[in-house]
């Protein structure tokens, strides 16, 4: 740059040159942080910026191109906390050094130097320009340290593991510890079963007071009851939790693996009833679950006929949700999920069903971002699970893929099941074809 360039030399008497001189270096603050020094100011500190913003463009470029090539990479890195804790370090050493760069062009701008209509307008460019930058970068931080608090404390430090016959099998349990109850039950019991290629998922419903609960020849309950669960009177399959738990000598590697007995005992359930084996599990406390409703900021739910909500032990129902398209808060979702009012399992299975594809339905990545705090928090505190980290990213690329095909559905209800004295090899062949593949 020779000696007489207005940009690192200007004319520091005209206000037109020092305010055009203004906006130039701002611009290139925003566009090429670092080029300002480069241009008329510090040119290592210049040098060192512009190498650093082409890094990050680079960066920014193959994630993009991964994104859309190989998105399992991307989330997977996304959801690994040593790639998370990595990413915060970069992104607070950028944050600091966009800082640096916006207050050095600001000295260099000379801003008293500028015409004073233009003064004010190049002042709040300038701020904005920091807040989307160094405000975006440390926004980000925080984002990525809300994940890997959020990956620490709820998923498992396990290994990856293969699909079993394709497919990835997980046991869903609504466990209910509420006030009114001895210790926790799942009121709510399911399988997910997710094609591992395409994300093609089944829900298959498991009423909760199923009995005569066949298990493998594998199982340790097997051991204790080969001819199947039967303990003398209302042998429900929700018991087994309570028997698990307390029989701990059934599962001695229970809590080292991230489980209980009580869960393991009913994933032997699961399992024996639908002929899968069941890799992982998810337990979620439904009175945490209004948390996370709340956090998304409710979930919408066609009701189809006026539902009184209430405990099954009460004279009267404490209220009512209406029929018809209906936003339900945490507490309301909570009830309607689990109220038998003048009701039955099989009705507050159905219900339970259609709130959770409800909620898969919000759970999009935009709304999740815009509360991204808030239901990593209701998550933390309302799941358990064996699901290693190293597996997230392979989940959310299926999950992804999962939201443009339907839901598939089996719920082994009456009448097409019987509950008090199951077909097991009726259940099995169901079971099979709930699971083919779409062509």
């Amino acid at each position: 740059m020779s000696a007489t360039s207005p940009i690192r030399n200007p004319d520091l008497r005209s206000q037109v040159t020092m305010t055009k001189r203004a906006w130039w270096l701002v611009i290139l603050n925003i566009v090429i942080p670092g080029s300002v020094q480069l241009l008329a100011g510090n040119r290592k500190l210049g040098r060192f910026g512009v190498a650093t913003t082409f890094t990050l463009w680079a960066l920014a470029s193959v994630a993009a191109i991964v994104f859309f090539t190989v998105p399992t990479v991307l989330y997977t890195l996304a959801t690994n906390v040593w790639a998370l804790a990595v990413a915060e370090l970069v992104l607070a050493a950028y944050a600091a050094l966009w800082v640096i760069l916006t207050l050095d062009t600001l000295r260099l701008v000379k801003l008293i130097r500028t015409g004073p209509v233009a003064r004010p307008f190049i002042g709040a460019l300038t701020a904005l320009a920091l807040l989307a930058t160094a405000g975006g970068a440390l926004y980000t931080v925080h984002l990525a340290d809300v994940t890997r608090s959020t990956i620490q404390s709820v998923f498992d430090s396990g290994q990856y593991a293969a699909p079993v016959d394709g497919r990835y099998n997980i046991l869903l349990l609504g466990g209910d510890a509420g006030a009114d109850r001895m210790g926790l039950r799942p009121d709510s019991i399911s399988v997910a079963s997710v094609d591992a290629s395409t994300g093609a998922t089944t829900i298959i419903g498991i009423p909760r007071n199923m009995e005569y609960i066949r298990f493998a020849d594998d199982s340790p309950l097997w051991q204790e009851f080969p001819n199947g669960y039967d303990c003398g009177d209302q042998c429900l399959i929700s018991y087994l939790y309570t028997y698990g738990i307390d029989n701990p000598e059934l599962y001695p590697d229970a809590e080292a693996n991230g489980s209980n007995a009580g869960i393991e005992a009913m994933r032997d359930a699961a399992s024996g009833v639908l002929g899968l084996e069941l890799q992982y599990y998810v337990l979620i406390d439904m009175q945490g679950f209004a948390n996370l409703v709340d956090a998304l900021g409710g979930v919408d739910v066609e009701v189809p006929t006026r539902t009184a909500i209430g405990p099954i032990t009460s004279s009267k129902p404490i209220g009512f949700i209406e029929a018809g398209p209906q936003h339900l808060d945490g507490a309301n979702a909570l009830w309607y999920a689990r109220s038998r009012f003048d009701s039955n399992d099989f009705e507050r299975m159905a219900r339970q069903r259609q709130v959770q594809e409800a909620m898969l339905k919000q759970f999009e990545p935009a709304n999740v971002l815009s509360k991204f705090q808030a239901v990593a928090e209701a998550g933390a505190q309302v799941v358990r699970t064996d699901i290693p980290g190293v597996m997230l990213g392979i989940f959310v690329d299926l999950a992804d893929k999962s939201r443009a095909l339907p839901l598939a559905q089996l719920d082994l209800v009456p009448p097409d099941f019987d509950t008090s004295n199951p077909d097991y090899d009726r259940i099995h062949q169901a079971v099979r074809d709930s699971l083919v593949r779409p062509q």
